[in-house]
């Protein structure tokens, strides 16, 4: 996936800018939230708990305006604070009253209010702009996929700044009112519920609400020609997916993957508990890019993923990020594992289900089939670097660390760590560490050695998952033995067709 590029003068300008003398006690918010991934994403100084965004696209011309009101509360004086976006800004007020505004690089919008603000305080901002998101480039790229019909936000790990203002970091989750004018005969999707849609004047207005905290990136907008599928799940949960009228021959094999959320859910919901959001679903654009993305309630998918006929596994990992991801967030970028590891480990268990090869052999498989002087082995998928954050071994090496934690703690403790995990951290934030101590806590084992070997240590470890190693022998029947060639799994090839989850081409 695309890495946020920085500009150090404009963080240094950013810092060192100096603080009037009638604003002693108030200081400039952080441009930076602190990760050291991606030291520009995110802001200090404030805590967002809703936005409101009122926007009006023109699919012909890729005009998007906007007006995006932010809900906040300061975390220290602030004589300025920085909002993540690059379109073009018009006005700025802060609780009702104009505020100067200003752009440093790409993406960071500098705000100064007409009066510093105290700690502790109920803060509003309403941002006006507009701008074609596609014609913005932060660090080279847009993540903004424009279509043949319309314009679609979705890119990790960020893609708000192409379409409205935000604190652009999932530290800094918030509940979203998303309301969108298009042409009539186009729709209009986005996360969440669709509480209502209107038309007058040749427009047709939707009105989407997501009720529980969402990270930014995790926000998406896609409009355009959709054929719309609608049901209920058996809790009563509405599920909503879309799928471009012109996928061509991708079309049916996205339809026989997609139309089996909910039941992919259900299954879910068995192992990781209670689904944590107030909908389900995804949609498929027409776009080029070739991964999908867990976009709250609502996962997007590149008709490239079905390129090969219907693929269930795919759909799998993205709604076991609803729980591992979305709702379970990470503190920083360096916890990537967190979401991977056990998305990926989720289409094992399916496949465990399924009949089509379990976990273990899954497991051996992948260990079996990895030399020990492949490069797969030097990544650490409990902190691989911004350069590594989507690497295969994140996911692979990854849900061998969790079949690693299934095998020392059994399936009884095991199985609760899965299910206790999103109820614990639900909405919020966590780190590798926290997960760590959490399954100490729940197993009553020392854990650390075992993660440190597995999601830490730069070589294959001198032992498979299990005690004694599963890999299978060719089809001779002979005992394991040390170079035996693995068997594959028979769910393999549709795991693995995933791993372009989250490779996207820079543009």
């Amino acid at each position: 996936m695309h890495r946020r590029l920085l500009a150090p003068g404009v963080l240094a300008a950013s810092l060192l800018l100096a603080i009037p003398a009638s604003a002693a006690n108030f200081g400039p918010g952080a441009p930076g939230i602190g990760d050291p991934y991606y030291p520009a994403s995110g802001n200090g100084g404030y805590d967002v708990s809703h936005y409101d965004l009122r926007l009006k696209y023109q699919p012909r011309t890729d005009l998007l305006e906007g007006t995006a009101t932010i809900l906040a509360t300061t975390e220290q004086n602030l004589s300025r604070f920085n909002l993540d976006f690059g379109l073009g800004v018009s006005e700025v007020r802060v609780n009702g009253k104009k505020a100067k505004f200003s752009k440093e690089g790409d993406q960071e919008l500098v705000v100064t209010p007409a009066v510093p603000l105290e700690k502790g305080r109920a803060l509003s901002v309403v941002v006006r702009y507009a701008g074609k998101p596609s014609e913005l480039k932060v660090g080279g790229y847009t993540a903004w996929h424009r279509t043949p019909d319309g314009g679609v936000a979705a890119q990790e790990p960020d893609s708000a700044v192409w379409w409205f203002p935000s604190n652009d970091h999932p530290l800094d989750k918030a509940t979203y009112d998303v309301s969108v004018s298009v042409p009539d005969g186009t729709q209009a999707i986005s996360n969440g519920v669709l509480q209502s849609q209107s038309s007058k004047l040749g427009w047709t207005r939707y009105n989407w609400r997501s009720n529980k905290p969402q990270a930014s990136y995790l926000t998406t907008l896609a409009v355009g020609r959709f054929d719309i599928t609608t049901d209920r799940t058996a809790d009563g949960l509405p599920v909503f997916n879309a799928y471009s009228k012109d996928l061509g021959d991708h079309a049916g094999a996205a339809r026989a993957s997609i139309e089996r959320t909910a039941e992919v859910a259900e299954y879910l919901t068995e192992v990781f508990g209670p689904y944590p959001f107030n909908a389900l679903g995804g949609y498929v654009p027409n776009v080029t890019s070739g991964y999908a993305l867990e976009t709250q309630t609502r996962p997007f998918y590149s008709p490239r993923q079905f390129a090969n006929g219907a693929n269930i596994s795919v759909v799998v990992h993205e709604m076991a990020h609803q729980w591992y991801g979305d709702s379970v967030a990470v503190k920083g970028w360096k916890d990537i594992w967190i979401n991977e590891g056990f998305a990926r480990y989720s289409q094992w268990l399916w496949s465990e289900k399924e009949g089509e090869g379990t976990a273990q052999e899954l497991a051996d498989y992948v260990y079996g089939t990895r030399a020990a002087d492949d490069p797969f082995w030097t990544v650490a998928p409990g902190d691989p670097g911004p350069d590594n954050q989507f690497h295969v071994a994140v996911y692979d090496r990854g849900a061998l660390a969790v079949q690693a934690l299934r095998n020392e703690v059994g399936d009884e403790d095991f199985f609760k760590i899965l299910k206790g995990w999103p109820a614990t951290f639900a909405h919020g934030n966590a780190s590798v560490g926290d997960f760590v101590k959490y399954a100490e806590k729940v197993s009553g084992k020392p854990l650390a050695e075992l993660f440190d070997t597995w999601l830490y240590e730069p070589s294959k470890p001198d032992a498979p998952t299990a005690a004694e190693s599963r890999i299978a022998r060719s089809d001779a029947g002979e005992g394991t033995r040390e170079g035996a060639r693995p068997v594959q799994p028979k769910s393999w090839k549709k795991i693995a067709a995933t791993n372009t989850v989250h490779e996207h081409a820079h543009r």
